[in-house]
């Protein structure tokens, strides 16, 4: 620390006679100045100071080269950083001396100023990155007010009420209470009592600028009057608080204090974060019914402390209530579309007419952008459109419907319900139902419990911010239950059309209309999902998709995002339609495209970095120059051997062995069955995982066959003393189903008459114990399989042909179909030699003539 002059100087009697020297010389009225923000300086007051500053800095190193003073001046609130101009200061301050100063590391400075007289600004000028004043000093003659004058009475009057300023706030130093006391000075008073007041910037630096003692000491006195009320008033309220409320709660005091101090100003209406929730409740437009209850739950809020656990709860259960959308005016979800902000009407003009053919011709077409096939889902959607243009638009009261597709993964039924979102022009809230087992997810729970919240549902509603958006329950066939309730039964209400307007969560307690929601269910399988709940909702089929759909779609879809996705968005990549049906043929097996995706960003990536490799990407070869072609000689270097090589399926014929049909979650798929027969008791030995359902398919079978043996050549002469194990290989897997019947039954007959099957058949049916064949549901899918796995025909039911001609082209046209009415006519498609006896041709028996009857006389 360095030092300039002694602060014991400043109490000498030659101090005071600064002022003339100074009044009196026109070339010592110079000095730096020094910009103070908040902070003004008096003189015949001593204070340390921090300066940062660059404009600070450069005036202080300026006083150190001159005479180590500068001219302190406060700031107005809105003066710019930088060197300040006049108009950037009051226009007053006050010569300080530096009388110690120690510069930081980082150029700043600390110093201690001692105040010496007060002046204003006459000039201001720039000069060494600081600015130059020329002061008019302010001269007050250094005397004691003769005893009884009406000075010395305002004097008295401001040493008092200094001292109960002192008593209110507890921040004045006993030193500076005790030379108020004992002064009798009104410029040293003044400045003293000026420099401990705790106010605005701005009403300091009014008691720096009166030159009369008397208006000055008045000013004083207004200002500690009024400080004194404030504190005296803020001490009230603060004791009448602290009496009513626990010592530990500060927040809650503070929140007292501020209803008291608004009492005590009449300002007892101001409004309150109970009175804004409020208001965003009725902004809600709720009904009566929820209103009520919304202003019962705040009139009880308001009567509680705000830390206790019950008000916690009912705060959080009215942010809920405010957060919901309650009613449907002007809240659809999604961007407004231009050309339905362009048919708004303008004032003073005629409403149009809705185009309704443009809004189903628009939602048409980003269903066909966004997917491919999925007719019956895509012509459903456009109906829902059409009947709800019809219905007042967007914002009609038209209760939306409750769809369920139903289909194998990777098909598209997540993707489908955001394009329908897109379509309709609505929010899009998605929820998974995979593994939830507690009633609680769907309904909440009660608020009484900690850490209550509502149910997925009502969560979901208040995420969409809108009362009607498409709202997607996922993978609801994998729900389950267990001793916490049954969700599938919690959602009976919530997809009923009649009983959704009134949909009551636990923790709300409030009925909430779910009628105009589009729900759109996904499903793998139909099985495991409840009755009553798959009866309220309208299913539509998403099948699987077959080798020339797989091949649209990789090059309309999937290629060009994983190009993207991998960089190779401007590169000239191309795959040969060969390329991706081999990827599709010996790299996947599956009903969806997932497979196929994940197979083609694999071979994306092998070439990108072989792109990268050969320096593309940088400026001399950018990638919009690399060139390559797919071909499907190509994939084993790229995606390494093929994973699929169909060998369930022999190509020669074999006696037992015969190729049915199965519709699993996945897809379709081939399933083999073996039959053997060896001596025995007549026993029938069925292996292979095997379900309930598929083990009678295989006895009926067998039964069939025992009755009718007479119509077939059979090699088993004692069916009785011959035991059959039927076998269906890959027996890890579970496997049950009726529609194995006739599968069951060709592979029996061929074993009981020795006669292999025709190679390239499969078959699926239920067989009854009287041979009818009935039909079977899936067809798509067990075609699928049939055509991945190289079957050139396939046996269907009669009663499917309906189905068949429902699928499209290029799955009709990759297999021959044969339609059977019952077992026979199934065999004889299925073998190649006659397996029936020749029939045996009846001799017409000749009766004798009749006796003549003797009349006896």
């Amino acid at each position: 620390m360095k030092r300039g002059v002694s602060s014991a100087d400043a109490d000498k009697p030659g101090v005071a006679k600064l002022f003339s020297v100074f009044a009196g010389k026109t070339d010592k009225d110079e000095f730096p100045l020094l910009p103070l923000r908040d902070l003004v300086l008096f003189p015949q007051t001593i204070i340390p100071v921090y300066i940062t500053y660059k404009s600070g800095i450069a005036a202080v190193e300026e006083a150190l080269k001159r005479d180590m003073r500068l001219f302190a001046a406060p700031l107005k609130a809105s003066s710019e950083p930088g060197i300040p101009a006049a108009a950037d200061t009051y226009g007053l301050g006050s010569v300080v001396r530096i009388v110690q100063y120690l510069r930081l590391p980082d150029s700043s400075y600390r110093v201690v100023l001692h105040g010496e007289f007060r002046g204003s600004i006459r000039s201001l000028r720039k000069e060494s990155g600081c600015a130059i004043v020329r002061i008019a000093v302010s001269v007050f003659p250094v005397q004691q007010l003769p005893p009884g004058t009406e000075k010395l009475a305002l004097l008295r009057s401001v040493q008092k009420a200094f001292s109960q300023y002192a008593e209110y706030s507890k921040k004045v130093s006993t030193e500076t209470i005790s030379t108020v006391e004992k002064t009798e000075n009104p410029e040293r008073l003044c400045n003293i009592i000026s420099n401990a007041l705790v106010i605005k910037t701005e009403k300091k630096a009014a008691l720096l600028a009166h030159s009369d003692e008397t208006k000055r000491l008045t000013v004083l006195l207004e200002a500690l009057e009024l400080e004194n009320e404030i504190l005296g008033i803020q001490k009230n309220i603060s004791g009448k608080v602290k009496s009513r409320m626990d010592r530990n709660q500060r927040e809650y005091i503070l929140n007292e204090q501020l209803k008291e101090i608004n009492r005590e100003l009449g300002k007892e209406n101001t409004e309150d974060e109970f009175a804004e929730l409020e208001r965003s409740i009725e902004e809600r437009q709720p009904g009566d019914e929820v209103l009520f209850k919304a202003k019962k739950e705040l009139a009880k809020l308001r009567k509680l402390q705000p830390f206790s656990p019950e008000a916690g709860v009912l705060r959080g259960y009215l942010e809920w209530i405010a957060d919901l959308p309650w009613n449907g005016n002007g809240t659809y979800g999604g961007a407004v579309p231009e050309e339905v902000l362009a048919a708004e009407e303008s004032p003073g003009t005629a409403s149009p007419a809705p185009d309704t053919r443009g809004s189903l011709v628009r939602a048409e077409k980003i269903l066909e952008e966004d997917h491919y096939g999925m007719e019956k889902a895509k012509e459903r959607i456009l109906e829902f459109i059409a009947v709800q243009e019809l219905s007042g638009g967007k914002n009609s009261p038209l209760k939306g419907p409750i769809l369920c597709f139903v289909g194998p993964p990777g098909t598209g039924k997540t993707s489908l319900g955001k394009s329908v979102a897109r379509a309709l022009d609505r929010r899009f809230v998605r929820i998974s139902l995979g593994g939830v087992r507690d009633e609680a997810e769907i309904r909440g729970h009660r608020k009484t419990y900690v850490g209550a919240l509502p149910g997925k549902i009502i969560q979901s509603m208040r995420k969409a911010g809108a009362i009607n958006p498409v709202f997607l329950l996922d993978e609801i066939d994998k729900l389950s239950s267990d001793f916490r309730g049954d969700p599938a039964s919690a959602l009976l209400e919530v997809l009923d059309p009649e009983q959704n307007n009134t949909f009551t969560d636990h923790y709300l307690e409030l009925p909430y209309d779910l009628s105009r929601v589009l729900f759109i269910a996904t499903a793998n399988s139909l099985h495991p999902i409840p009755y009553p709940l798959l009866d309220r909702m309208e299913i539509i089929e998403i099948p699987g998709y077959g080798e020339l759909e797989k091949l649209s779609i990789a090059k309309r879809y999937l290629v060009p995002k994983e190009l993207e996705a991998n960089g190779l968005k401007d590169s000239k990549i191309a795959f040969e339609d060969e390329a991706l049906l081999s990827m599709v043929r010996y790299w996947t097996m599956e009903s969806g495209v997932r497979g196929l995706e994940r197979e083609i960003a694999r071979c994306a990536r092998r070439i990108a970095r072989r792109a990268v490799e050969n320096s593309y990407g940088e400026e001399k070869k950018p990638v919009s120059a690399y060139k390559k072609t797919v071909k499907a000689k190509d994939l084993e270097k790229l995606l390494g051997r093929r994973k699929y090589k169909r060998d369930l399926v022999f190509k020669e014929a074999r006696i037992g062995v015969v190729y049915g049909l199965a519709w699993t979650e996945t897809g379709g798929a081939i399933l083999p069955v073996e039959t053997k027969s060896y001596n025995g008791n007549g026993d029938l030995v069925i292996t292979g995982n095997l379900g309930d359902v598929m083990k009678e398919s295989a006895r009926i079978a067998l039964s069939y066959l025992r009755s009718e043996q007479d119509k077939f050549k059979f090699l088993v002469k004692d069916m009785g003393k011959t035991d059959f194990h039927i076998h269906v290989p890959e027996g890890a897997i579970p496997k049950d189903g009726p529609s194995a019947g006739i599968t069951l039954a060709a592979s029996l007959l061929s074993t009981l008459c020795g006669a292999a099957p025709k190679p390239g058949v499969a078959m699926t049916g239920e067989l009854t114990l009287t041979g009818r064949i009935l039909p079977i549901g899936g067809l798509k899918e067990k075609l699928l399989a049939a055509v991945r796995n190289g079957m050139e025909k396939v046996l269907i039911p009669l009663e499917n042909k309906e189905d068949w001609n429902e699928l499209d082209k290029d799955i009709r046209s990759s297999i021959d179909a044969e339609f059977v009415e019952n077992a026979h006519d199934a065999f004889k498609i299925i073998f190649k030699e006659t397996l029936y006896r020749a029939a045996k041709t009846k001799t017409k028996r000749v009766k004798p003539p009749a006796a003549k009857r003797r009349v006896l006389p």
